[in-house]
């Protein structure tokens, strides 16, 4: 795991970010190592967010163009938790080895999503790199101190507020024509109500007794986040119940 780890972040090419070993071991984590930002392709190197970089809206989707910039923009969400998910192997090799193997088959998925979303640029005609790809989830990896603030702020923020995100979007591409967007869509999120299930039992693993679920996350949150970052405008409380997510927590989400 750790040379695999070592060799997404540091792949100046897509082929090895995308490399997935036929063979996973876990017998030499090593010491811990930090990374300030991974290696990348000219092509996909990150370029500073502006304020025109807004995804286009709803209604918009009927542009075959503006359903590409959805897919691009959500292509580079699925590089980068690649990447911070190996970054999380090589910062915390101390971890427990259910939650690093648990981890390592995350990165896989999302590597899998990475190649689906390329798939779907292609038939729209557009290639992975044709658009700007930002820094975003590197912003907080100092903030990632522990498996447990990894998964508050990647599990069960991030990846959280796909739950919202991901059918939004995929009705939408529905209701413009566009059925094989929408499946893709569908297939991420049932991939991420597995993803937040799994940080959410780790959450409950890793938290202190006197704590609840609610404070502990709030606790090992980025402090560049707002709670709210774990939401879309609307919630749908049916992907989070399924990924075994508290009726108070939920409910605490509802009221932010």
């Amino acid at each position: 795991m750790r040379e695999w780890a070592i060799s997404i972040l540091g792949s100046d090419t897509l082929e090895g970010k995308l490399f997935t070993p036929d063979i996973l071991t876990d017998q030499a984590p090593g010491p811990v190592m930090e990374w300030n930002e991974p290696t990348r392709p000219l092509e996909l190197r990150f370029q500073k967010q502006k304020r025109k970089g807004k995804l286009p809206p709803f209604h918009t989707h009927h542009d075959p163009d503006s359903r590409a910039i959805c897919l691009h923009r959500f292509a580079g969400h699925e590089l980068l938790a690649v990447e911070i998910m190996a970054y999380a192997l090589l910062k915390f090799p101390h971890a427990p080895s259910h939650f690093r193997k648990g981890l390592a088959h995350t990165l896989q998925e999302e590597q899998e999503h990475v190649r689906l979303y390329i798939k779907e640029l292609k038939r729209l005609k557009v290639t992975f790199g044709d658009l700007p790809l930002y820094r975003h989830f590197w912003c907080h990896t100092p903030y990632l101190t522990s498996p447990l603030s990894y998964v508050s702020v990647m599990s069960l923020t991030f990846e959280m507020a796909n739950l919202d995100f991901a059918p939004m979007y995929g009705h939408s591409f529905e209701k413009h024509g566009d059925r094989e967007a929408a499946s893709l869509m569908a297939r991420i999120l049932k991939d991420e109500i597995a993803h937040v299930s799994f940080g959410w039992r780790w959450l409950q693993k890793f938290k202190k007794k006197e704590l609840s679920d609610w404070d502990t996350w709030k606790e090992g949150q980025s402090p560049l986040l707002t709670p709210k970052r774990a939401r879309g405008f609307i919630i749908h409380e049916e992907h989070r119940k399924k990924a075994g997510v508290s009726s108070e927590w939920i409910e605490n989400l509802k009221s932010l």
